[in-house]
């Protein structure tokens, strides 16, 4: 994000907190997506039934209960200067996945690892193809100092017996030309939010082993530090306002507390936080705080909701989760939830509180697809949380009452047959870029007015 983009988003946070009379939203963090993965530990009796479904974002959120935004009505949107609708089906440009970075989409696919379009126009201004061909939901997952970060396969060869297995390198793109200017390889084909993610002043990477993260130059790709932990631990990772954290615990089926690390982004030195007792599941972060998820209960109903802030103190709530989730994401201080059946619901993660639950307002897809409903994603300026689905549907809801506030729809063809295919929706300021398979649409919801 370049100088002028922060100062802009800024401004929009403090015009949005200087209305809304609430607190302050929380840094903006990847979205979690989750791939194949080898770990045992993303696999542990008890999580796996209540959280492998759930895909795991944050964004600018709202802070509190949500009792001081009651008067605040839906603002309308504008679109940014110099864009007009647009849509674009680029064959292997797309399919694995998208991210918005100022006026700029960058976007992954079958054909291309890294392919950027302009955000006001849908036009394609470069592409990094892919080593042999590209697989799964791994889209470039970080834009800073005009540097673009994403995955790509490590190598277009055989084994000499014939068979294939490319491998993952961690890539860094000029953002402006698409050159190449390193790679780093990967100890495995973890292409998820936690195998790597920025931190302040270098690119936080899940190499060279499995239980090694290392700090990557973000401009070279060469090793600054690394952080190693036992054989038999389990590490998940976290980052708040720029500094890493790691959540271990013993890489068994038998339940183990888990311990919190802080790790100096300058030197790697690690420093124990806190103990949380069980085994934890890290879903987001909500501001200053990690936010980490335990089943109470054999049948994944009953869920311990505890969030960690920086100095590790904790704060735990009990969540009931009624029917079987199709995606949840924390939402600055909120939790929204979406079954399969069409309820979505908020959940404050201050007060352990519901505070709306209604209708999704888009047709949910048929549970046993592969394909599900895009993660949510919300415009804080707006208050508005959209929802999109695999048959085009858009639905905005009222991120203080869940009111249905605008719905759409656009054709994006028909649902795509793999995990990797699943819709995706973003925003570009107040437009919406609604992506399935390698079809691309933008447009700007008309609420508010």
């Amino acid at each position: 994000m370049t100088t002028e983009q922060v100062e802009k988003k800024v401004r929009e946070t403090l015009h949005a907190v200087a209305l809304d009379r609430v607190r302050a939203p929380g840094d903006l963090v990847e979205k979690v997506v989750r791939r194949r993965s080898r770990r045992r530990f993303s696999q542990a009796a008890g999580v796996a039934a209540a959280v492998a479904a759930i895909t795991v974002g944050a964004v600018f959120g709202f802070g509190g209960s949500g009792t001081a935004e009651q008067d605040r009505p839906v603002r309308p949107a504008a679109s940014p200067e110099g864009w007009k609708p647009w849509q674009s089906s680029t064959p292997g440009a797309s399919e694995r996945g998208c991210l918005v970075d100022g006026s700029a989409l960058y976007c992954s696919g079958s054909t291309y690892d890294a392919a950027k379009f302009d955000a006001n126009t849908g036009e394609r201004l470069w592409t990094v193809k892919v080593n042999r061909e590209g697989d799964g939901p791994d889209r470039p997952f970080a834009v800073r100092d005009g540097v673009v970060y994403a995955y790509r396969n490590h190598t277009a060869e055989n084994l000499p017996n014939g068979d294939y297995m490319g491998g993952t390198d961690l890539m860094a793109v000029d953002a402006d030309t698409g050159k190449v200017l390193w790679t780093v390889e990967m100890p495995q084909d973890d292409r998820t939010a936690q195998a790597a993610m920025l931190i302040n002043g270098a690119v936080l990477a899940n190499t060279p082993s499995l239980r090694t993260m290392s700090a990557l130059d973000p401009l070279t790709g060469k090793e600054k530090w690394r952080h190693t932990w036992d054989k038999g631990i389990a590490c998940q990772r976290a980052v708040l306002s720029g500094v890493p954290y790691l959540l271990c615990t013993r890489d068994s089926e038998e339940p183990h507390d888990t311990d919190v690390f802080r790790l100096d982004p300058a030197t790697g030195s690690a420093k124990k936080v806190t103990t949380v007792p069980g085994r934890q599941q890290f879903l987001g972060t909500s501001g200053d705080r990690m936010v980490l998820g335990k089943v109470k209960d054999a049948v994944g109903k009953d869920m311990e909701l505890t969030t960690i802030s920086s100095s590790g103190e904790q704060t735990s709530h009990s969540h009931r989760i009624e029917g079987k989730l199709a995606t949840s994401d924390v939402v600055g201080d909120r939790l929204i939830s979406v079954t399969w059946k069409g309820k979505v619901s908020a959940y404050s993660l201050t007060t352990g509180k519901t505070l709306w639950t209604g209708p999704v307002g888009v047709k949910m897809p048929d549970q046993d697809m592969v394909s599900g409903i895009a993660s949510p994603v919300v415009s804080a300026a707006r208050g508005v949380v959209y929802f999109f689905s695999p048959n085009g549907d858009l639905s905005g809801l009222d991120l203080r009452t869940g009111e249905q506030v605008w719905h759409g729809h656009v054709d994006t063809g028909k649902p795509g047959p793999s995990f990797g295919d699943s819709p995706q929706i973003l925003l570009y300021e107040d437009v919406l870029v609604a992506r399935n398979g390698s079809k691309i649409v933008s447009l700007l919801p008309r609420i508010g007015g």
